[in-house]
């Protein structure tokens, strides 16, 4: 890593984040990448939405991120006779008392995982709406405020279909990012297999991940990404590849300003985890497809023709003029 002058002390945010990567890598082979996306998020007080074909430890890896957290943790299974009150909570009526009690749903905590987030219908899927924005969940009028930190680590099977729901885009854009993951490359299912072989079992290996990081630590090292640098030239850029989405003709819905926001902190997240305390352009273009390809939509025509939401991001951001 370079070494630059920094106004910030980010030694113990550059300890922290050493210490989470080695942890993951004590089971995850590769997915370098995904692991500073999800610390980024993590940094920068978002949710993410992890994408991939069965088998590629999308579930594995959330599980690890939270036993690297000295925080609280629940798994959702997603599926398609889940109630929103499944996610939530119900009110109980107490025949001691004749009252209702808020019984408090598997949200109610710090990290939260949802397994195959489209399988549940829309009833269930804006039950998050709320949830992730808002950070509380009202119900029959009263408002309950979640524990912080406050984190919702989705999965999705891209491929599937049958007795799934397609994520309305309102909830979409609630999500700071959207990680794809691929298959291994080069040595790494080599890799994969020698570890699997070496194991007895993966309960064993997610025993030996240690938490690194408590509540309060990680409010701090947020703090600390609150504080990083943004220069004027910056946030008009920003500006404009996020503006850029909504003037393209291959795009029938551009991104919307939650959008630039998300661009905006989550580089400022990944500024601090390369060492700096203030951000590039060089971190706003490697952000942008995870912030910008789930709050885009291709017109049918460039669907027709086989193109990406990540070519039109390609293209749009090598359009924009990077500031000097």
């Amino acid at each position: 890593m370079e070494n630059f002058d920094t106004r910030l002390d980010l030694t113990a945010l550059t300890t922290s984040v050493d210490a989470i990567r080695a942890e993951i890598g004590k089971v995850i082979v590769g997915q370098q990448q995904t692991v500073d996306l999800l610390l980024t998020a993590l940094l920068a007080d978002g949710h993410v939405l992890i994408e991939g074909v069965p088998g590629v430890a999308k579930t594995l890896m959330a599980k690890l991120l939270a036993k690297t957290l000295s925080v609280g943790f629940s798994r959702i299974q997603f599926t398609p006779d889940l109630m929103p009150s499944d996610v939530l909570g119900t009110s109980v009526f107490q025949p001691k008392t004749g009252d209702f009690t808020f019984r408090q749903g598997p949200v109610f905590s710090n990290l939260v995982l949802i397994d195959e987030i489209n399988r549940a219908p829309a009833k269930t899927q804006a039950a998050l709406f709320e949830v992730m924005e808002e950070r509380q969940v009202t119900n029959d009028g009263t408002t309950y405020t979640l524990a912080n930190p406050f984190m919702v680590l989705a999965t999705q099977n891209p491929i599937e279909q049958e007795g799934t729901y397609r994520l309305p885009e309102a909830q979409l854009d609630r999500f700071l990012f959207k990680i794809v993951i691929g298959y291994p490359v080069g040595d790494e299912e080599i890799a994969i297999l020698r570890g699997h072989h070496q194991r007895r079992n993966l309960a064993d290996a997610l025993d030996a991940i240690d938490a690194v990081l408590t509540a309060d630590q990680l409010a701090s090292l947020r703090g600390q990404v609150h504080q990083v640098h943004v220069e004027d030239k910056l946030f008009d850029y920003i500006a404009q590849i996020v503006q850029a989405t909504r003037a393209n003709k291959s795009l029938y819905l551009g991104a919307s300003p939650r959008a630039s926001v998300a661009l905006l902190n989550s580089a400022k997240a990944l500024a601090t985890l390369r060492g700096r305390d203030f951000i590039t352009p060089e971190d706003v273009r490697e952000l942008a497809p995870s912030v910008l390809r789930h709050r885009i939509l291709l017109t049918p025509e460039r669907e027709m023709e086989g193109g990406t939401a990540d070519e039109v991001i390609a293209q749009l951001v090598q359009k924009v003029d990077v500031p000097r």
